[in-house]
């Protein structure tokens, strides 16, 4: 019988260094596959560094150790290459364009082509199956510019899935929400865990990381304090 966990990423000793300071010191961490795992710490804990490197940003070469997606080692060079292993990161700062469409923004990067032009129809029936997901009613023609905060996050996540993200790294999500956003939020979230996909869960707020997250782990200084179960 294999008693191995089911994990979808692991990221094994990683210690990543800047000029005087070691960011991260042999840091292990993993998330199981359909897991809403929580990563908190005080700033400068280490924790967007660790995600850096889980999404691409800090390139192999720029660490040590080892990520092990879906029981691969993954040796990512670019942000493209882990979001095309199914990472995907959302910034507390959104990446979105706000002169253009919501379906457009949801496929930036990821053009629907079809005979070298990109399928507009398709653009729109794509977007607006994904926006049905996670629970957007706008026309997916509406600029970003003209919906608020909460609904852009719900785009982000629209674009996330899109690329068939299985894990989503949400980066103190609910900074900019409201309180009917940040259940609108939940509810997604809990839906999502449901499909399988894995989540980590940056945030300060206590309250919401016990009515969420299934584990927790604590970084401290680069180093990793505990993981145990909310």
């Amino acid at each position: 019988m294999d008693n191995t966990p089911n994990y979808v990423i692991e990221m094994l000793h990683i210690t990543k260094e800047f000029p005087g300071v070691k960011a991260l010191d042999n840091v292990s961490f993993q998330v199981r596959r359909g897991e809403i795992k929580a990563l908190v710490g005080e700033n400068g804990a280490g924790k967007s560094t660790l995600m850096n490197v889980l999404s691409g940003v800090y390139p192999e070469g720029t660490y040590t150790g080892d990520l092990v997606v879906d029981g691969e080692i993954c040796r990512f060079k670019s942000i493209q290459q882990s979001e095309h292993a199914g990472i995907a990161i959302i910034h507390q700062e959104l990446a979105l364009i706000p002169m253009l469409s919501i379906a457009e923004n949801i496929f930036i990067g990821n053009p629907q082509m079809k005979h070298g032009a990109i399928d507009w129809i398709q653009t729109r029936i794509k977007a607006a199956a994904l926006m049905e997901r996670v629970g957007l009613t706008d026309d997916p023609d509406t600029p970003i510019n003209q919906i608020g905060v909460g609904k852009q996050q719900l785009v982000e996540i629209a674009k996330a899935l899109s690329k068939n993200c299985k894990v989503l790294i949400l980066d103190e999500p609910t900074a900019s929400l409201s309180e009917k956003e940040t259940a609108h939020l939940f509810t997604l979230i809990n839906s999502l865990k449901q499909r399988g996909v894995s989540m980590i869960y940056i945030s300060h707020r206590m309250a919401e990381i016990f009515k969420i997250c299934d584990t927790i782990t604590v970084l401290r200084n680069g180093s990793i304090v505990t993981t145990k179960p909310t």
